[in-house]
């Protein structure tokens, strides 16, 4: 003590002995504060990362459903019948006529085209 008071010294130094301790664990405890913390900020990033990856697993079941629906709603016998017509658009008509032309005004028959 560097003077003397009408406190007995044992007090105070088991007080001043208190205050260091509690100073010394001050840092110790403000890290123990912090990493509490960030572990729990971390818990609930993967859960958000958890319930965001659901969300898109539940999304990408129903557009394939819905593609899997509108590939079945779709009236197979107008397709083909609608095929058949663009296939049959006389084309082929269409170009034995022109070989037919084109064979007139050759010198050649149209057996040797």
């Amino acid at each position: 003590m560097s003077f003397p008071t009408s406190v007995n010294n044992q007090i105070t130094d088991a007080v001043t002995q208190t205050n260091v301790k509690v100073l010394a664990e001050a840092p110790a405890m403000a890290m123990g504060t912090l990493f509490q913390t960030m572990s729990h900020s971390l818990g609930i990033l993967v859960e958000n990362a958890v319930s965001s990856q659901q969300q898109q697993t539940t999304l990408s079941q129903a557009s394939a459903n819905t593609g899997v629906m509108q590939i079945y709603s779709v009236d197979t016998m107008a397709d083909a019948a609608a095929t058949e017509k663009v296939s049959q658009g006389g084309s082929a008509d269409n170009l034995t006529g022109m070989l037919s032309v084109l064979s007139a005004f050759s010198p050649r028959s149209p057996s040797g085209l």
